[in-house]
């Protein structure tokens, strides 16, 4: 893996693999044991992206008729919570010829419908699986428990989305590639996505869709509905997904600087992707008709919380209500829905809800 690499924002990044890979390549090397009877440093697995993996084998052992090791989880150059973490098997021989895989110390449970699996199963979802099949396959047509685990798992979980997603105790065995692709969009809106899906299998129609912690927090201490999803920057695509899925109403809690931007139509408010939060606020102020003055002053701030304060000095604050009417208009819009029922709430750190 030293040599894959992605360019994201201009920047060279070295992927990694995922937990599923680990679990395969621990799982195989297990079982590698228990055939040759001797412990072993090295493994070797195929992924679903093409990618062949040579890795380490870490702390292996044999018993009497079991074998146990762990591969060192590498996310690469992504911010990954699990990387460096020990993804452990534990094999042990069966009577028969069937392949029976579970999850032991560190593993969640799943304890919500809609995920990969029955309420009460391990969170190895059906990808990570199969690889561990493939790779016993191909050595071995006995039959074998496989147990896997994580030490770290349910600390590191904590840091997860996990909780959110209905999962419980621990970590889940994912990827669907069996490689990490740093910074990967696709990997958030997946869980994003799945998180709406969970509200609709559970009789939500209508959801609340917040970009941070901040934004769910504001949306708990105005007595909505607990029944939302965090979607970072992800305004758009979050929209349309809600929309489709067959929600009757959207209800969007973002501070003025991620808002601002959707109240001039930019759906993804990565400031890599666009900045214009000062130019929202000038453009609603010269529809107002405030002094030349004023625009200029918001304009050379550099924060908005820095220009509210102009803004809320002046006597200007109805500006914020045209952009909540604005943010509603172009969701509308994007969606080519004029009658979609739809919310924003946009608030201030120092104001609370403008």
């Amino acid at each position: 893996m030293k040599d894959l690499y992605v360019v994201k924002g201009g920047k060279k990044l070295r992927c990694g693999y995922t937990t599923g890979s680990c679990s395969a390549a621990a799982a195989k090397a297990c079982v590698m044991m228990l055939q040759a009877n001797k412990l072993m440093s090295k493994v070797s697995i195929d992924t679903p992206a093409g990618i062949k993996l040579d890795l380490d084998v870490i702390s292996p052992e044999l018993g009497p008729g079991y074998a146990s090791c762990c591969v060192i989880k590498d996310g690469g150059d992504d911010p990954d919570v699990t990387d460096g973490m020990e993804i452990c098997a534990r094999v042990s021989r069966r009577g028969d010829r069937k392949i029976v895989i579970d999850g032991g110390e560190g593993i969640g449970r799943i304890t919500r419908k809609g995920l990969f699996g029955n309420v009460g199963e391990a969170a190895i979802n059906p990808v990570p699986r199969k690889m561990i099949e493939k790779e016993i396959r191909e050595i071995s047509s006995d039959g074998y428990d496989v147990l896997i685990y994580a030490p770290r798992g349910a600390q590191i979980a904590k840091k997860t989305f996990n909780p959110n997603l209905g999962i419980e105790g621990g970590i889940s065995i994912i990827g669907t590639s069996g490689i990490v692709e740093p910074m990967s969009e696709k990997a958030l809106l997946e869980t994003i996505y799945l998180e709406m899906d969970l509200l609709y299998d559970e009789g939500c129609r209508e959801v609340i869709l917040f970009p941070g912690n901040y934004g769910k927090n504001m949306a708990k201490s105005l007595g909505l509905p607990d029944k939302g999803v965090q979607v970072s920057n992800f305004i758009g695509e979050s929209i349309a997904y809600a929309y489709n899925k067959g929600f009757r109403k959207i209800t969007l809690v973002g501070h003025i600087g991620k808002l601002s931007k959707l109240a001039l139509g930019a759906f993804n408010t990565h400031s890599r992707v666009c900045d214009m939060r000062m130019e929202a606020l000038v453009y609603y102020l010269a529809l107002i008709q405030a002094p030349l003055e004023i625009l200029k002053q918001v304009n050379s701030c550099t924060t908005t919380e820095e220009a509210l304060e102009i803004i809320i000095q002046t006597g200007y604050k109805s500006i914020f209500e045209d952009m909540k009417k604005g943010c509603i208009e172009r969701i509308r819009k994007y969606l080519k829905d004029d009658d979609f029922d739809v919310d924003v709430y946009i608030y201030s750190m120092k104001y609370g809800v403008l």
